[in-house]
């Protein structure tokens, strides 16, 4: 049997912009992307802490240690800039994988979107 889990997960870090007129996905720092091992095109959860909005969309490379966090297409019309978003992907894997897996969670600086 498989199932289905966290894989990935970055944890409260800050829009920096949204972008209506693009074709669509969420724009992730490429630091925060290597740090929480999702790869550009992945599919991702956003769940905006602000409003209570759930919803997918996948990623794309941002420039490397600029703190961006934009949300492209019609995504952008569920957030704010400065609203506080959860990201998430996941994997499916056998059950008993599952029990041991550990998933990549990354805690960035809230003010800035930094590692550090």
């Amino acid at each position: 049997m498989q199932i289905e889990v966290v894989k990935s997960k970055i944890h409260r870090v800050k829009v920096t912009g949204a972008d209506l007129n693009y074709i669509g996905s969420i724009t992730i720092d490429e630091a925060l992307l290597e740090a929480s091992n999702i790869i550009e095109g992945e599919k991702v959860n956003i769940v905006n802490i602000n409003n209570g909005e759930r919803f997918e969309t996948y990623a794309i490379k941002g420039t490397r240690n600029s703190g961006e966090i934009t949300l492209n297409g019609p995504a952008a019309r569920k957030v704010h800039k400065g609203d506080i978003i959860i990201i998430m992907s996941y994997a499916r894997m056998d059950f008993e994988v599952a029990k041991t897996f550990k998933p990549w969670l990354v805690f960035p600086n809230e003010n800035d979107n930094s590692l550090t």
